[in-house]
């Protein structure tokens, strides 16, 4: 249910989400009768506007304090895994904090964009919690139009980013990963990234290429690829790397769909995993558990980022001040049987 608002009845306190009920509509219109928005048919307007009077609703101009029980959650798409257990956390900690949680998706576009804004503005909500892929720089300036918080949870969240930022500690993820298969004995070890555009994948990379120079073993580009972070990536990049004339004896990827489609490549040529190629994962998704072998990986905590994203925003609407700039929560490596010895 909504968050509590300014109105009363028979010495309540009344709720947006029980406005909407009686009038049968969604909260998004009630709040755009409250903030005199367009996208509400007159005779709609009229029905809400006579509800709100009839509860004895005070309205209050949006300020710290003020909130309609409402935050958007924008995401670049529904349909991984890793983008499910950002939306449970968000979810679980809307629900906690008694505010309902618009989920938008942008399917991969960059988001920023004037009619963009306009259309968070015209839904009034108390903030928005931001996981795209792109934000265009006139974009950010379009952010702050919007005079609600907005916090970004990577991958678009940089260290330089005036925003509020929930992240994972890549860098020491790639790190962890690279030295699990040291210690097993590998020295020929593949990475295939997500997008490259991304810092949270490039920290990766760099953890990756430290462990290496930390044991001795200079860094070869020749097993490094760029991929996308899905099955596809994983299928065409595992490829050319177990086609290489001296190929990786283990590969990591920057996401756990991208390493199952590394199990496909593998068995296509007939490698077997882990006997003759180590997998590592990111993320720790419920695939892991679901794939055989299942899939060692670095457990990032995605649900937690959504969790803590969604109260920062909430905490801001309220007048709070975020602690940091930046949040970082920790990854852990988590072993599971995809990874074993290198062969011989």
């Amino acid at each position: 249910m909504a968050g509590r608002t300014a109105g009363r009845t028979a010495g309540r306190t009344v709720t947006i989400a029980e406005v909407a009920a009686a009038a049968g509509v969604s909260v998004p219109t009630v709040s755009k009768v409250l903030n005199g928005r367009r996208g509400v048919s007159d005779a709609t307007r009229a029905q809400v506007e006579q509800l709100l009077q009839e509860h004895g609703y005070e309205r209050r101009g949006r300020g710290a304090g003020t909130q309609v029980g409402l935050v958007d959650f924008v995401i670049s798409d529904l349909g991984t895994q890793w983008a499910t257990a950002l939306l449970r956390g968000a979810q679980a900690e809307a629900s906690r904090l008694g505010t309902d949680l618009v989920v938008t998706t942008t399917h991969g576009k960059p988001v920023g964009t004037r009619d963009w804004t306009e259309h968070l503005l015209e839904r009034g909500s108390d903030g928005v919690v931001l996981v795209v892929s792109e934000l265009l720089d006139a974009g950010r300036k379009e952010l702050a139009r919007l005079r609600m918080p907005v916090v970004l949870v990577d991958p678009v969240g940089t260290r330089s980013s005036p925003l509020p930022t929930v992240a994972a500690t890549d860098w020491a993820g790639g790190r962890d990963a690279t030295e699990h298969l040291l210690a097993l004995g590998h020295r020929r070890i593949g990475f295939i990234t997500g997008p490259p555009e991304q810092e949270c994948h490039r920290d990766r990379l760099d953890g990756y290429r430290a462990a290496l120079l930390r044991a001795g073993i200079p860094p070869d580009p020749a097993l490094v690829r760029h991929g996308d972070s899905l099955v596809g990536g994983g299928l065409r990049f595992g490829e050319e790397l177990l086609r290489l004339p001296e190929p990786p004896t283990a590969v990591i990827s920057g996401s756990d769909e991208q390493a199952y489609g590394v199990y496909g490549a593998a068995r296509a040529l007939g490698v077997d995993v882990p006997g003759q190629l180590s997998v590592v994962g990111f993320d720790d998704v419920d695939l892991c558990q679901w794939v055989s072998p299942q899939l060692t990986t670095v457990r990032q905590p995605l649900a937690e980022m959504a969790r803590e994203a969604t109260r920062m925003v909430v905490e801001l609407s309220r007048g709070g001040q975020p602690p940091t700039p930046r949040t970082e929560l920790a990854t852990a490596l988590v072993v599971r049987a995809s990874t074993a010895p290198p062969p011989g």
